[in-house]
């Protein structure tokens, strides 16, 4: 007897007929002592078990309850019921895990609707339910498919850091790494905590990025990429922000902002092209959870777009490409703007885009993915190149409908003296980056990279609201449950 994947048994439809089959999984459902609805996580689409309660003894039935993990040992039949080709009749029935009808009561095992908030309250059993579990599939296809692309394009996947003595942004937003003893602190003469002493012989934190590792990497191996966890200690109670969080970095040598922004579309691109040729039921069924919130929506907040749509709008569209400096003026110009409708007004050239100024400018003003290009270097990070102008930088953004920013990223400044310029305007230790600072003096090219949060990538892809609905364990403001 063959052992099948359920999803593998129902895509085999007629083909598998009068096969005996070993299928395991958890009982959905189990509906007049003969229908067990069983799924195994490997597809949105339960397995109907058909049983002949009269094959069986009481304290067998008794067991199968919902949310139990069962095994079935039976034949493949077709099946009679609606919207299903095949069925599995019953031979032998083994118990692996009973679950207790009062306790699933208290659990979002139970079969009805439950809340996100509700299920983020327990994580560790939302694996089993059809929201989540279809959210997984596909942060596991786009996941899958960041390698292949990388891979079939040239590039060398590197691991940087994820404990480092240096701040990527500048930010000063990180976790501190210690192992010293937080009640017995060792200090110097001022008071001041002496991280000479902790186990790095230095401060160190959680790294925000691996940029400037793969810098390095992209110095002697031409194409990397990063693909590993960042941490972020901002203070965001947001639906957009988690502390922390999986980044995609590629990082080139010999490329300009033009090339980046080529890099940019093309893998964005693929990706999404991956997910939808390979988690169509999955994409179905989130497209109708979707449509289903929008209705629930006030018309002003209502997306124009049902998550196919939006999906394809990314596919089929080219990327709109404008300076920040054209947005502006833009914005500034806008309906929204005039009539005091943003929630953060766009008076000069110099502010700093929010999420409303992004979504604008791709949902209602351009109709189509958008790439922003050299914002002012008064608010973007030192490693970005200058431009001939003095005031603004290499750096570019792409923006997607209902998400705003999705990728950011720059050609970077190689040369030596500029790159030390900018890092005493922004008090940046030399000292500390001597080593970035050392990429420059032996064979400095133009490069450039960007990153990308997995997490907001999956949040488009699913048309999720929240990001902490397409993580499995979320780590936010007081959070660290699990």
């Amino acid at each position: 007897m063959k052992v099948y994947r359920i999803k593998e048994l129902l895509s085999k439809g007629r083909e598998a007929l009068h096969e005996e089959v070993i299928v395991k999984g958890w009982v959905r459902s189990f509906r007049s002592n003969q229908f067990i609805s069983l799924n195994d996580g490997s597809g949105q689409n339960n397995l109907q078990i058909v049983i002949d309660y009269n094959n069986f003894d009481n304290e067998t039935l008794k067991q199968i309850t919902t949310a139990s993990a069962i095994r079935i040992d039976g034949i493949v039949s077709e099946s009679k019921g609606a919207g299903q080709e095949i069925e599995v009749i019953a031979a032998k029935i083994k118990i692996y895990g009973y679950a207790n009808p009062d306790d699933v009561q208290e659990t979002i095992l139970q079969p009805k609707r439950h809340s996100l908030e509700k299920l983020r309250e327990q994580a560790h059993l939302r694996f089993r339910t059809n929201t989540f579990a279809a959210v997984m599939r596909v942060r596991n296809a786009l996941s899958f498919a960041v390698h292949q692309y990388f891979n079939k394009n040239g590039f060398f996947y590197i691991n940087t850091p994820i404990i480092t003595g240096s701040d990527a942004e500048g930010a000063g937003e990180m976790f501190t790494v210690t192992n010293l003893d937080l009640n017995d602190l060792p200090r110097d003469n001022d008071g001041i905590v002496d991280f000479s002493q902790d186990f790095f012989g230095k401060k160190t934190n959680l790294t925000v990025s691996g940029q400037l590792e793969a810098e390095a990497a992209a110095m002697g191996l031409g194409k990397v990429y990063t693909f590993g966890p960042t941490f972020r200690a901002e203070n965001s109670n947001t639906t957009r922000h988690l502390a922390e969080f999986w980044m995609i970095e590629p990082e080139v040598a010999f490329y300009d902002l033009e090339k980046d922004i080529d890099l940019a579309e093309d893998f964005l691109k693929y990706c999404i092209q991956y997910a939808v040729d390979n988690c169509k039921e999955d994409l179905d069924f989130l497209n109708k959870r979707f449509e289903e919130e929008q209705k629930q929506k006030p018309k002003e907040e209502k997306s124009e777009h049902n998550l196919h749509e939006k999906l394809e709008f990314v596919l089929k569209n080219k990327f709109i490409r404008l300076s920040y400096t054209e947005a502006i003026d833009i914005l500034k110009n806008s309906k929204p703007n005039q009539k005091g409708k943003f929630k953060y007004p766009i008076e000069e050239w110099g502010a700093d885009l929010q999420s409303e100024h992004e979504r604008y400018l791709v949902e209602k003003h351009f109709k189509t993915p958008v790439v922003l290009f050299d914002y002012p270097a008064k608010i973007k990070a030192f490693y970005m190149r200058l431009n001939d102008d003095g005031k603004t930088v290499r750096a570019m953004d792409v923006l997607f409908p209902g998400i705003g920013e999705i990728i950011g990223g720059s050609q970077r400044e190689e040369r030596p003296e500029i790159l030390k310029q900018k890092m005493r305007e922004l008090n940046i230790n030399e000292e500390e980056l001597w080593w970035y600072l050392d990429t420059r003096k032996f064979g400095t090219v133009p490069h450039a990279g960007f990153g990308l949060g997995l997490e907001r990538l999956v949040q488009f892809v699913t048309g999720m609201g929240n990001i902490r609905d397409v993580i499995p364990f979320p780590r936010t403001p007081n959070n660290a449950e699990f």
